[in-house]
């Protein structure tokens, strides 16, 4: 019996020491990982496309070929039609922090009026008892240059996208190459199929959430950009298209947005009037979506549990930043799908559902 526990205890430690070497290397080699994820999950929505123009006889490397150019020319477009209010929007940034330096001065003044007679009476005090304080030493460290962090970053940027689209092409190309080495490696017929049932399910049903869930932030941001330019907000499209964006982040991408609109909003309008319609009409849109729309087209199959999006979210912001927090739900959804599908992982599945 004791041997028996002995072995349960070193059983759960390593499988402990196992999952943290894993967050560890994730972490480490996140240069690495972070574009090679991205890469199949957009594989998942590309993928029916390419599907889609097999159809019509088209190679498979060369549908994958022209929807990733198409899929470059799009982003190209959106950058260029962008860069405009954007390095707009980058020069008024100055004049917009000093305006929102001067509302928060506003707001602070009675905390300083306290912090300022706080530190009046502990002057008193020292001077009364006598004492000094010794005056700190500061130690300056030497900081690397603009030029040093752009290339940095420029070069991490490069090395990931080209990893990105290489990894995402090859995907796309190799059609079913993956299940097919599968099914040769499985021994027994009975698991061929099964493998081949469960990875079908798994990409129909990942492919069809990534789509409507693009549809959706699609639609959201139309919207969003429909009720900026009736209530007269400059450059609509650049806001509503931040919104979809933004709207793959659950909550967090909502309120994020919101307080961008709301300081638009203010450097745009002078009345408080006018001031709060702009970011109160995104607020209606997003909880309408993510509210009755999102779950009435999903359903409940493919709800996660709130709890568990909070803490992807926080776990792999924290793992892989901004681009992490974009993959959380992706990822998440990918792992309910795949406990949903095989018998011994569905416990997990049923934690991860709403």
């Amino acid at each position: 019996m004791i041997a028996q526990e002995k072995q349960t205890l070193r059983s759960v430690a390593l499988t402990g020491l196992f999952v943290l070497s894993c967050f560890y290397t994730l972490y480490l080699a996140r240069e690495f990982f972070l574009p090679v994820t991205l890469a199949f999950v957009m594989s998942f929505l590309l993928w029916p496309v390419v599907r889609g123009l097999a159809r019509l006889h088209i190679p498979e490397w060369l549908g994958a070929m022209l929807v990733i150019a198409g899929l470059l020319a799009a982003m190209g477009l959106i950058v260029w039609q962008l860069s405009t209010p954007i390095a707009t929007w980058i020069e008024r940034a100055p004049e917009l922090s000093k305006k929102i330096q001067r509302g928060v001065n506003q707001l602070a003044k009675p905390m300083k009026q306290v912090t300022q007679a706080t530190e009046q009476v502990r002057s008193i005090t020292e001077n009364a008892s006598g004492g000094s304080a010794k005056p700190a030493v500061q130690v300056a460290m030497k900081q690397p240059g603009p030029g040093e962090i752009i290339f940095s970053r420029g070069w991490d940027f490069l090395f990931g996208l080209a990893v990105l689209l290489i990894l995402l092409y090859f995907l796309l190309a190799s059609g079913d190459l993956f299940l097919l080495k599968l099914v040769r490696v499985l021994p027994k017929l009975e698991d061929r199929k099964n493998a081949v049932t469960i990875a079908r399910q798994i990409e129909n049903n990942i492919s069809r959430y990534l789509v409507t869930v693009a549809l959706i932030n699609i639609g959201l941001g139309s919207c969003a950009a429909l009720a900026f330019w009736l209530l007269g907000l400059p450059d609509p499209i650049l806001w509503g298209m931040l919104g979809a964006l933004l709207n793959f982040v659950p909550y967090i991408g909502a309120a994020t947005t919101i307080f961008v609109v709301a300081l638009v909003s203010s450097a745009t309008f002078q009345g408080l009037e006018q001031t709060i319609w702009p970011p109160l009409a995104y607020f209606v849109l997003a909880a309408l979506e993510g509210n009755f729309i999102t779950p009435w087209i999903m359903g409940r199959r493919l709800t996660l549990n709130p709890v568990v999006i909070f803490i992807g979210l926080t776990f792999w912001g924290w793992l892989w930043g901004v681009a992490g927090a974009l993959l959380a739900v992706p990822l998440l959804v990918m792992l309910k799908i795949i406990c949903d599908h095989t018998e011994r992982l569905a416990p997990v599945g049923e934690f991860l559902g709403d």
